[in-house]
């Protein structure tokens, strides 16, 4: 279980602080599927990070697995089982798949192991494994590429800022089956931060974060319908998902 108890994320500014996430109060059960959606700079990508590491809370407590992630690295938490996947995933020009995959699993893979996790991503393994992760490739393919990484790692906590940004629809179509493959071929627990409905319509359960706030958390059945109702929200929304 994740467990985030009173996490607040405070910066200064020029006209003083600044507070991104307010009181965060939030458990997700082990093996679920979780969206967190809400309005531009509401806070999503922060707690995000902060879970992850990459941003250092101001206060409050993150555990997970019965383990105090609060002050722990990035390193630490990963070898925790915690992983996080980028809205825009790094390119290693001169770094081929099958290095980072074994990078990733922490041991060296034979070409049939990274094939594995490669086909759980749908990408034609044997067209991949020996490819430089450089320009040549599309967003939507080292996205994928990022997910099998995070895969070889046997992550028990995947977080996914915005997995669609940037991809092209048949790419984003892939995305989706393949998250979803994830949560019925695993126990792992899934974040994903997402603004399209598609994917928020796989989640187990939808958190809005808006303002710094979780302002509700419930089943997509009963959240959903609330954020299109809500004008404000409503039309920030659909103007994210439409990018």
């Amino acid at each position: 279980m994740l467990s985030i108890k009173k996490l607040n994320y405070t910066v200064e500014t020029e006209k003083g602080q600044l507070d991104i996430l307010k009181n965060i109060n939030l458990d997700i059960d082990t093996g679920k599927f979780v969206v967190i959606t809400g309005p531009n700079g509401g806070g999503k990508t922060t707690l995000a990070k902060a879970i992850m590491g990459l941003v250092e809370a101001s206060s409050g407590s993150i555990v997970y697995d019965g383990e105090e992630l609060t002050g722990k690295s990035v390193t630490e938490r990963a070898r925790l089982g915690v992983s996080y996947g980028f809205q825009q995933p790094p390119r290693f020009k001169g770094m081929q798949v099958i290095d980072m995959l074994s990078i990733a699993a922490g041991k060296k893979l034979k070409s049939a192991d990274c094939c594995s996790y490669l086909t759980k991503v749908g990408l034609c393994a044997e067209e991949y494994v020996n490819r430089e992760i450089d320009t040549s490739l599309s967003g939507g393919e080292v996205k994928r590429i990022e997910i099998a990484s995070i895969l070889a790692r046997n992550a028990s906590l995947m977080i996914f800022d915005e997995p669609e940004a940037g991809i092209d629809l048949w790419s984003f179509a892939k995305l989706t089956e393949t998250f979803e493959n994830i949560h019925r071929n695993s126990n792992s627990t899934i974040i994903i931060i997402s603004h399209q409905e598609r994917i928020i319509r796989l989640a187990d359960e939808l958190v809005l974060i808006s303002g710094g706030s979780v302002a509700k958390r419930g089943s997509v059945a009963d959240v959903f319908p609330d954020i299109m109702d809500n004008t404000k929200i409503g039309c920030t929304f659909m103007e994210e998902a439409g990018k």
